[in-house]
C-alpha cells in the first residue's frame, strides 16, 4: 500500500508511533523514525530492518523548530524526497482541573501536542511543495472533538490539531499536499497500560470508559496504524482536512 514511499514519523520510538513505523515498513514504506530517545529509536529501526524493511533514525524534539527542520532534511537526504509524514509525538494531560494547571503545565502540553505539529507541518510543506506534494497525518484524539474532565490542556491542544489540520489542508490543496487528522479513542499502548491504568483516579473510571466505547472494548495499536496507512496511501486520494474518528464509538 505504501510501496517505495518515504515517510517520516515523529514520536516513533514507542506506542502508536512505533507500531505505525513497523506496519508502514512492512507495507513497503521507507521510514524515518524520529524521537527524543536515540536508544529506543535505534531499537525500532533494528527491528524493522531485521524484518526486511527499510528504516533509519533521526533524533527530533518537536518543540525545537531547528530539530524538526533537521529531521525533515534528513528524510530528503536519505530517500530523495518526502512523500508522507505522521505527526504523532505527544504527551498526555496533567489530569488537573483548569484552576490547578500551572503555566508550566499548559506550556508543556501545548508545546508538544500543538506547537510541535505546527513546526512539523511548516517544514514538511517546505519540502513537499517542490516535489509534487504528499500526504500528512496529524495524530489528534477523540478529545479533539469533545470535552473531558480534568483535561483542558490536552483537549485544547487536540482541538487545535483538528483545526490546524483543516486550515493547512486549505493551504496544501493547490500544492498537491493532503492533510488529515486521526482521532483515536483509548488505545492499548504501553503508556495506557503502564502509566494511566496505574493511576488510581483513572483506573476507577476504567469500566465506565470501556462502556462508552460502544464497540465494547478499547482499541489496539494496529487499528490506528492501519487507519494512518490508509490516509497516507493513494487509497484516500480524495480526502483532505478530515478528522478521521477511530474510537470504537467513544465520541458518540
Amino acid at each position: 500500500m505504501l510501496n517505495g514511499k518515504a515517510i517520516l514519523i515523529t514520536g516513533a520510538a514507542s506506542g502508536i508511533g512505533r507500531r505505525c513505523a513497523e506496519v508502514f515498513a512492512a507495507n513497503g514504506a521507507r521510514v524515518l523514525v524520529t524521537d527524543l530517545s536515540a536508544e529506543a529509536g535505534a531499537e525500532v529501526v533494528e527491528g524493522i530492518r531485521n524484518a526486511g524493511g527499510e528504516a533509519a533514525f533521526q533524533p527530533c524534539n518537536v518543540t525545537d523548530e531547528a530539530s524538526v527542520a533537521a529531521a525533515v532534511d534528513k528524510a530528503v537526504s536519505l530517500y530523495g524526497r518526502l512523500d508522507g509524514a505522521m505527526n504523532n509525538a505527544g504527551i498526555e494531560m496533567r489530569n488537573k482541573p483548569v484552576h490547578e494547571l500551572t503555566a508550566e503545565d499548559i506550556a508543556a502540553v501545548l508545546g508538544v501536542d500543538l506547537v510541535g505539529v505546527f513546526y512539523c507541518l511548516k517544514h514538511q510543506f517546505r519540502v513537499m511543495k517542490d516535489s509534487g506534494g504528499g500526504a500528512i497525518v496529524n495524530t489528534a484524539s477523540s478529545s479533539g472533538i469533545r470535552g473531558q474532565i480534568n483535561a483542558s490542556d490536552y483537549v485544547a491542544a487536540k482541538h487545535g490539531v483538528v483545526g490546524l489540520t483543516k486550515a493547512v489542508a486549505c493551504d496544501g490543496g493547490p500544492l498537491g499536499i493532503r492533510v488529515n487528522a486521526l482521532c483515536p479513542g483509548l488505545i492499548m499502548t504501553p503508556m495506557a497500560k503502564d502509566r494511566l491504568m496505574q493511576d488510581p483516579v483513572f483506573s476507577e473510571a476504567l469500566e465506565g470508559l470501556r462502556q462508552r466505547h460502544v464497540i465494547g472494548r478499547f482499541g489496539e495499536m494496529d487499528e490506528i496504524a492501519n487507519a494512518a496507512m490508509f490516509l497516507l496511501s493513494d487509497m484516500s486520494s480524495f480526502m483532505t482536512g478530515s478528522p478521521m474518528i477511530v474510537d470504537g464509538g467513544y465520541a458518540i
